[in-house]
């Protein structure tokens, strides 16, 4: 097969492409696929959560603070491109900030969906990774855009009539969603107390739906599963080092507990039989037509 593997990621926010996914890239990355990340926003919301980064210099200029800490954490991941889509960050919705005039909550759908067709075109990905419809767990506003311009731009990309400005029609093969899995979570904290060990996972946590049944796909990290800490130990200002959540159990005991990212396939235009170990599957080995109806 001649024509080069890619895998596109949609992010709402720096560090989002951390926590989400960022073994499986660094995985793909590895045997050579190619790795573009597009991050929608600034995250000039975010809040410090690491005291010695609460700083009024960090404050006053976050953009480029955490600019800066996507840089390296791309870096540690793999990614071979970033695409900034150059949205302001939202904020939490209620917040003054969804109506900023460059927010990515306050810009036009229509818009917001073409700049991401003329990245899709551009780079021609065979696979992308976005977040599901599901946001009762983390109703930013960001996030729920996120998910609408990549399903709407999964469609058009491949549609001449779309967007003729943003370049040559492209079809994507794969859609997935990213999901967080349960088996992880609850493994996760009967580990902290066999430890004897104070568990970050409160009831919220504990209580939240199981969507084990929703999951089609699951990547084997097995060499990477520490990628995902030290691209989040690179936003400093997002990710406290002492935070139980994240770093509360260590690395060697981690490793073991699920060593995979999860995910949903949302839509195919190729053949594939579920559940799966890759997200190319069905299309390493065949040449893909760039027309194809999703399935």
């Amino acid at each position: 097969m001649d024509e080069r593997l890619c895998i596109l990621t949609v992010h709402a926010h720096p560090d989002d492409e951390a926590s989400k996914g960022a073994g499986t890239v660094a995985r793909y990355h590895s045997e050579g696929v190619h790795a573009v990340l597009v991050t929608c926003t600034g995250g000039e919301e975010g809040e410090i959560l690491n005291p010695a980064m609460n700083l009024p210099e960090v404050k006053a200029d976050i953009a480029s603070v955490r600019a800066a800490e996507l840089a390296r954490s791309v870096e540690i991941i793999g990614y071979d491109e970033v695409a900034l889509l150059g949205y302001r960050d939202s904020g939490m919705a209620g917040s003054d900030a969804n109506s900023h005039p460059d927010s990515f909550a306050a810009a036009p759908l229509d818009e917001a969906v073409g700049k991401l067709v003329s990245e899709i075109r551009r780079t021609k990905p065979q696979v992308i990774v976005t977040y599901g419809e599901d946001h009762s767990g983390y109703p930013h506003p960001d996030h729920i855009r996120v998910h609408e311009i990549s399903v709407a731009a999964f469609d058009a990309a491949g549609d001449g009539d779309a967007y003729p400005g943003a370049g040559e029609p492209f079809s994507p093969l794969k859609l997935y969603y990213t999901v967080w899995s349960k088996t992880r979570i609850l493994r996760t904290h009967a580990k902290f107390l066999e430890l004897g060990l104070e568990s970050p996972y409160d009831e919220r946590w504990l209580e939240r739906p199981d969507e084990e049944e929703k999951i089609t796909t699951s990547i084997d990290l097995r060499g990477f599963e520490e990628v995902r800490q030290l691209a989040l130990l690179a936003h400093a200002t997002q990710v406290d080092p002492t935070s139980k959540f994240w770093f509360g159990l260590p690395p060697e005991v981690l490793r073991t507990i699920h060593p995979f990212d999860d995910y949903v396939l949302a839509a195919s235009r190729v053949e594939t039989e579920l559940p799966e170990d890759d997200l190319f599957a069905g299309i390493r080995a065949r040449r893909p037509s760039h027309h194809e109806p999703a399935r």
